[in-house]
């Protein structure tokens, strides 16, 4: 029985070791490969995006996040008004930023390439919302542009 499970736990880690990341570099991409059931992961660089908070135009800091696109929604051109097609997901989780907090950010990429990212902390006890934050850049097509960069395993 060891015997099985060794030569399983290293069969699992050699076909691992041979797995590659792909960027996928286009909202056309982005959709064939979610409409497949690809696993796709998302990185911002929030330093390179603009960056509005209270209606304002800010420095964005120094900093970049990750998620894997889990739950999502795509809307065809003018499905609810809509003049671009888009595609949006979010994700939540409780952490610890000087008391308990959900961090919450929604990522919507619309057609063009287009893509705004809202952060926002929400209280774990009355939901207030105590920053609300949007960052604007595009989906980045393999070159210098674009702050927000897709990625499946191949």
């Amino acid at each position: 029985m060891k015997k099985v499970v060794l030569i399983t736990m290293l069969t699992m880690l050699t076909l691992l070791s041979f797995a590659k990341t792909v960027q996928v570099t286009s909202f056309e991409g982005l959709m064939e490969d979610l409409k497949k059931g690809e696993n796709i992961r998302v990185v911002i660089n929030y330093g390179d995006c603009k960056l509005i908070s209270n209606n304002e135009e800010k420095t964005a800091p120094n900093a970049t996040g990750g998620m894997s696109i889990g739950v999502w929604e795509y809307f065809a051109p003018m499905s609810i008004g809509n003049p671009n097609a888009f595609l949006v997901f979010s994700e939540s989780k409780l952490i610890n930023y000087g008391g308990y907090i959900y961090n919450y950010a929604k990522v919507k990429i619309k057609d063009d390439g287009t893509v705004t990212v809202t952060a926002q902390y929400a209280n774990s006890e009355d939901f207030e919302i105590e920053m609300d934050e949007k960052f604007f850049t595009t989906v980045n097509s393999g070159d210098e542009e674009g702050a927000l960069f897709l990625y499946k395993q191949k």
